[in-house]
């Protein structure tokens, strides 16, 4: 398993400055990733059995947006699709190869998908 990189979020909001004029609201949360539309959204399905014992999945990358938010797409496509699933690291996991019903989902909620591989 590939080790997660820290970031200053992961600190738990201490930030040590040696500057006098330090402003801490210029690095406010929640403003650093900016929502994009789905028309503005390039999203990539993907098919893929490596690492999953045989196993099919199709993977959705190039979410841009709230982890909320792609947490509640990735809910919204396993409950159309009536398949499992999961939703980590930026990607959406959807259990079994239905990359052409993911994509017309997709494409109806507004998203530009490409497909990738096989």
């Amino acid at each position: 398993m590939a080790k997660k990189k820290l970031g200053l979020e992961d600190l738990g909001g201490f930030v040590f400055s040696t500057n006098d004029d330090f402003d801490e609201s210029d690095y406010a949360e929640g403003d650093s990733q900016e929502v994009l539309s789905p028309g503005e959204q390039e999203l990539e399905a993907h098919f893929s059995n490596k690492g999953r014992g045989g196993k099919t999945v199709t993977i959705i990358k190039g979410f841009q947006g709230p982890e909320e938010d792609l947490i509640a797409l990735g809910k919204m496509l396993k409950k159309k699709c009536g398949v499992g699933g999961s939703t980590k690291e930026g990607e959406i996991i959807i259990q079994g190869d239905d990359r052409d019903k993911i994509m017309q989902i997709l494409e109806k909620e507004g998203y530009n998908v490409k497909r990738v591989g096989g």
